[in-house]
């Protein structure tokens, strides 16, 4: 394809649509990969791909194999989840909580992200789910921006407990961070405290410049 021939010279842009909830959306290619980027920064794919993708190698793909249940908290274009299932083999069941339905659609058409078998997408707000939901998952991972800026609710204590309570023993939180104020490190710092003994928490800083990734582990 000449385009992403082109794409390791220039970025290419190949789609471009407003959302009302993430504003700007746009599909490039670039240095040969097809991404998803927002105004301000890369939604799927891309560098995003490889901050999660390491996040999940700390957890250990063998480990993530055996897990059952997985909670994807924030789509977007499907990035993690492509991981999930091509890189890492995982075949158990994989739940996927988006608020913007056209990024699904977007997802949909240029990432192919409906042929996954062991995926079930729910456009939903990802507050909104975590408390309506009965189910109890291995492995949570949230991945929420609109832009480059993060919701309040995700550092709050309600919403944390309720992540903690549809966490199985010995299951893992994979939380990315974007970091590019003081506050921002302040912020992270405040969340750290909120784990107590009954977790294993480490926090990995500066991945990809502005994101700091997040491992906890409920040991019981």
């Amino acid at each position: 394809m000449i385009q992403k021939l082109f794409s390791y010279f220039i970025p290419i842009n190949v789609y471009k649509k407003n959302s009302a909830v993430s504003q700007s959306l746009e599909v490039t290619w670039n240095n040969g990969e097809l991404v998803l980027d927002s105004k301000n920064t890369n939604y799927s794919f891309g560098s995003l791909q490889r901050i999660l993708r390491k996040g999940l190698k700390y957890i250990g793909y063998e480990r993530i194999r055996n897990f059952k249940n997985i909670l994807v908290l924030g789509v977007a274009a499907g990035s993690v989840i492509k991981t999930l299932v091509d890189e890492i083999k995982f075949e158990g069941k994989i739940t996927g909580v988006e608020i913007d339905k056209e990024i699904i659609t977007i997802a949909n058409d240029f990432f192919k992200l409906d042929t996954i078998p062991n995926l079930e997408i729910i456009i939903d707000d990802a507050f909104e789910f975590v408390l309506k939901t009965k189910d109890k998952y291995d492995l949570i991972i949230i991945d929420i921006f609109q832009d480059t800026t993060m919701p309040n609710f995700l550092f709050e204590d309600f919403f944390i407990n309720r992540i903690n309570y549809l966490l199985k023993t010995n299951g893992f939180i994979l939380f990315n961070t974007m970091v590019i104020s003081n506050k921002d490190e302040e912020r992270n710092i405040e969340y750290k405290t909120k784990f107590n003994k009954n977790y294993s928490l480490r926090m990995y800083p500066k991945v990809e410049t502005h994101n700091e990734l997040f491992t906890i582990k409920k040991l019981s």
